[in-house]
């Protein structure tokens, strides 16, 4: 009897510690719930805040920069000249080179990636595909900075031999370059895109007796609208905010001018040549680093929300 009795106790206490442990692994989990949600919120606040905080940085820069330089000789002014002794800041120049290099960049880019990413989804096989994707992504590796002197050092050369009176800097060979960077990005958002596109919609148009070059035209390729368009804003926008390559490869003429074989600049390179020389903070100067800023921000943001339109809209309509 003492045995069972000894034993009926042990059993209640382990029964009563194990209650007390769910109890408060209960509480434990309660109180996770509750934290979580204000945690992850917090981790999500951080991108808001931060563009927030750059938003109002520019802006408070770029009201100085206004206060001295009026709002239409910025926007209107063909003739930018930040060191002279009668300094001019106009942004056109700057604004035709970096739209004439995007331009020449997409040029390149959109025909070849969306030719590789229809052969990728709709021609190659699985061990093609599985070979010639991750050398796709090695090309999108590379730094900008290298292909800056890929430009410089090799392409120019090779133009400046088919085209005479091309300069030694210029804006058709960075462009062409950054057309090459951009191609992963547009081929692998468009293979991505056409791959989800169901097998179904495939099937069924070949069983109807389409060809499979109808089908990735007429089927394939409509279904996809939304997803291809997409890579190409998101293409125009990465193309406006390169940096590096036309820093290196365009020169830092400030030329008004519509002709790609002259030295050019755009307005990430003006940035980089502004910080990197002897600009005084609180000169006018400074301050136009800040107005060029918000500008090329302003820009990327207008295509971002092209870009979502854009999706949207063909989402919709296919």
């Amino acid at each position: 009897m003492e045995t069972n009795s000894a034993l009926n106790e042990g059993n209640a206490v382990n029964v009563r510690e194990l209650i007390i442990e769910k109890k408060s692994k209960r509480n434990i989990t309660n109180v996770l719930e509750k934290i979580m949600p204000k945690v992850l919120l917090s981790i999500a606040m951080i991108s808001i805040l931060t563009t927030v905080g750059i938003v109002l940085t520019l802006l408070t820069e770029t009201v100085e920069f206004f206060s001295r330089v009026p709002l239409i000789d910025f926007f209107t002014g063909t003739v930018l000249k930040p060191l002279s002794q009668n300094p001019e800041f106009g942004v056109l120049p700057l604004l035709t080179g970096t739209i004439i290099s995007s331009f020449i960049a997409m040029f390149v880019a959109i025909p070849i990636g969306l030719m590789t990413a229809i052969y990728l989804s709709e021609y190659a096989s699985d061990k093609v595909r599985r070979l010639l994707k991750p050398m796709l992504e090695i090309l999108a590796g590379i730094p900008t900075i290298v292909y800056g002197f890929f430009a410089f050092t090799f392409v120019t050369p090779i133009l400046r031999e088919l085209i005479p009176g091309l300069q030694a800097t210029n804006i058709l060979s960075p462009g062409i370059v950054m057309g090459i960077m951009i191609i992963p990005m547009v081929a692998s958002l468009s293979e991505d895109a056409m791959s989800s596109v169901p097998n179904s919609m495939r099937e069924g148009a070949l069983a109807l007796g389409s060809t499979k070059l109808e089908v990735t035209g007429k089927v394939i390729i409509p279904a996809a609208m939304s997803g291809i368009v997409a890579s190409f804003v998101l293409g125009i926008s990465r193309a406006i905010g390169e940096t590096m390559i036309v820093t290196i490869a365009s020169g830092s003429s400030k030329n008004f001018t519509f002709d790609i074989t002259q030295s050019m600049q755009t307005m990430t390179a003006y940035i980089v040549e502004v910080t990197g020389g002897d600009a005084p903070a609180g000169s006018t100067i400074y301050y136009s680093l800040y107005a060029v800023a918000i500008t090329l921000f302003i820009f990327t943001f207008i295509m971002n929300l092209l870009a979502r339109y854009i999706s949207r809209r063909f989402r919709e309509e296919y």
